[in-house]
Parts: structure tokens; C-alpha cells; sequence
């Protein structure tokens, strides 16, 4: 079976990394699999590559469409004639649609919603054109894939197509994220965290949706609280050189936020944590790092936002989201519970 992936760009997300991982977990050794990114190879890129999976990026801008890419595509498909075209989240689901007509053979039309929809107000505009167009064409998919039941019941009240939803949760590789006491001194030997502190980690990009100002409030407010707390931050663009950043955090407090950026050891990392908090206030569909750090025995804070506090349950708390006061009082309910002295 021949299967084209297509996905907006492959720069370090959620989305992303689930396109690597279930590459990587055996599709590309089983079928002949091929990764069109609508923008660039990003950081995601040579990862796939390594697979053996080619990758093809279109080099659209955003915001743009060209009739240079759509003749990129069109030749893409020609060649390759696939069984199964994937799209992936809604602009990546809109191009499938619309290569599906360069093939000869009419291929399966698997669409990837990995959003939960909560409203359009949050959205970019174009973000908003591209879910109405994708929810008037659901009807002539052939499988709408979700990666969280709260997400599959939004969509379909949304108007989305409910015959032809499939709910498939977010696989969590249990080899890779697990606890080491070694690994946990290693971590904060290297960052400088002395072994008897207290440590939050944050583990996102820099999006609105990530909600970081609510998290860094939240976070200064237990500064004072916790004399031995420090804080473990990666995300791409999580810096304290980014003003957007750097702005939130008081000088005084600089030794005790320990930024760094786009990591690509996020279990290694995790592995200092004692609690991991997810700040997001929309959007949110499956996150992967609530998983992830529990497989890494962290207990977790997170905001009510899509699935999150299914797949927390009684291994964390849920707060509110938008709230950094229900954000603080949560983590430091797990921090008062850790057993460290304070």
C-alpha cells in the first residue's frame, strides 16, 4: 500500500511528532509512505527522513497559495499514485482533499483533527476559514480521525460528519519515557538545580494557546511560597533572551527558571521533574506531555482542556483554565504532597 502523508510543516509539535512516532512504531517498514509538507522539513524533517520515509516540502508560505505548489502536488501524486491519502489537522486535511483529484485511482481519504473546538474566537482567521471548509467537506471523507473523544463530540455539534468518526487515543512509548534516579541527578547536576529542590517543569512551545503568561504568574506566586522551588522549562522559543519571555520572569528570580529552549530529550528532562504542569486554555486535544510524564512518574497539573483530565484522573489535579490562582494552588497541592521539605 502506497500512503501519502500531508501535513502543514514539521516543525516540533504534537501533530508532528505523532506523524514521526507512528512512522517510526512500523507503518514505514510495512507500507510505502511518503510525508508532503505544505511548508518546510522544519525540525521534524531529517527525523522522518532517517526512516527511510521520503519528504517533500511544497515551500508554501503562510497564509499563501500558489499555483506553483499546487503543480508541485499534482506531479507529487502523478508519480506516486497512492491507496491512502492522510491529511493532517485542517489546512493539511483541505490539501489532501484537494490531491485526491490529481490521482487517477481515486484514493481512501483519511482526515487527522487533533484540535479541540471550543469556539472560533480563539483562531486566526484563516485558522476559522479552514475548520468551516473542513466541516463542509467532511461528509466526503472517508474517515475522520480524532485523538480525543471530547474533541470527536465538538466537531460533530459543530457540524462535522459523526458517521464517519474514529476516536484513537495517543500512544505513549513506555521504553523511552520512564524514571531513573541516576538520570534525575544527572539533570539537575548539569542545570545546576541543587538535589533537595522542588522542580516544575512546562513542557510547550511558545503559542498563545500554551497559555505561558498564566503559568509564569503562577509560578512567581509559588516562588514565594516554596523557598527550594525551581522551575524546568523547553519549549521552541522558551527563553529568557525572547522578551515575550524574558518579561515575565523578575531578575531576581532568573537562578530559579531554568529555560531552554527546543529540546529534543524531553525523558531525560522529565526525569528531574516532581510535577509537570500544562497551562494550555484551548485548543488542546490529546496532550502528549500529560502521558508522557506520567510514564516518567510525575504527577501532573493540568488545565480542563480537552482530554486532559481524562488522561490525568487521579494521577494530578485539574484546575481551571485562564486561572492562575486555580493554576497555583493545584501545583502546590502536588508540591505539598512530594514529601521534600519546603
Amino acid at each position: 500500500m502506497n500512503i501519502i502523508h500531508i501535513i502543514t510543516g514539521l516543525d516540533t509539535g504534537g501533530a508532528e511528532r505523532a506523524l514521526c512516532n507512528l512512522l517510526q512504531g512500523g507503518m514505514a517498514d510495512m507500507f510505502d509512505c511518503h510525508v508532503v509538507s505544505l511548508i518546510d522539513e522544519g525540525t521534524m524533517g531529517s527525523k522522518i527522513k532517517a526512516l527511510g520515509v521520503p519528504v517533500t516540502s511544497l515551500g508554501m508560505k503562510r497564509g499563501v497559495s500558489s499555483l506553483s505548489v499546487l503543480c508541485k502536488l499534482r506531479k507529487i501524486i502523478q508519480e506516486q499514485q497512492p491507496d491512502l491519502l492522510q491529511g493532517w489537522m485542517y489546512h493539511g486535511n483541505l490539501v489532501a482533499w484537494v490531491a485526491r483529484f490529481f490521482s487517477r485511482n481515486k484514493p481512501a481519504l483519511v482526515w487527522n483533527i487533533r484540535h479541540s473546538l471550543y469556539g472560533l474566537i480563539d483562531e486566526t482567521l484563516l485558522t476559522r476559514q479552514a475548520i468551516r471548509v473542513n466541516r463542509f467537506l467532511s461528509s466526503r471523507v472517508d474517515v475522520l480521525l480524532y485523538n480525543s473523544h471530547l474533541s470527536c463530540n465538538q466537531h460533530e455539534k459543530f457540524g462535522f460528519s459523526a458517521s464517519k468518526s474514529k476516536v484513537i487515543p495517543n500512544g505513549i512509548d513506555v521504553q523511552n519515557y520512564k524514571f531513573s534516579k541516576v538520570t534525575c541527578a544527572k539533570v539537575r547536576s548539569e542545570l545546576l538545580i541543587p538535589e533537595d529542590a522542588l522542580v516544575v517543569g512546562h513542557v510547550a512551545r511558545l503559542h498563545p494557546m500554551k497559555d505561558h503568561p498564566i503559568f509564569f504568574k503562577a509560578a512567581v506566586k509559588l516562588t514565594d511560597r516554596f523557598s527550594k522551588l525551581h522551575f524546568i522549562l523547553c519549549g521552541k522559543d522558551v527563553l529568557l533572551s525572547n522578551m515575550e519571555i524574558g518579561q515575565l520572569v523578575p531578575a531576581r528570580l532568573h537562578s530559579r527558571f531554568h529555560l531552554l529552549g527546543e529540546r529534543n530529550d524531553i525523558p531525560y528532562l522529565m526525569n528531574a521533574m516532581d510535577v509537570l504542569s500544562s497551562s494550555s486554555s484551548w485548543g488542546e486535544a490529546f496532550p502528549n506531555v500529560l502521558g508522557e510524564a506520567m510514564a516518567c512518574e510525575v504527577p501532573c497539573v493540568a488545565t480542563d482542556v480537552g482530554d486532559s483530565a481524562v488522561i490525568v484522573s487521579d494521577c494530578g489535579v485539574v484546575v481551571l483554565p485562564r486561572d492562575e490562582s486555580s493554576l497555583a494552588d493545584g501545583i502546590e497541592r502536588l508540591l505539598l504532597m512530594s514529601g521534600k521539605s519546603i
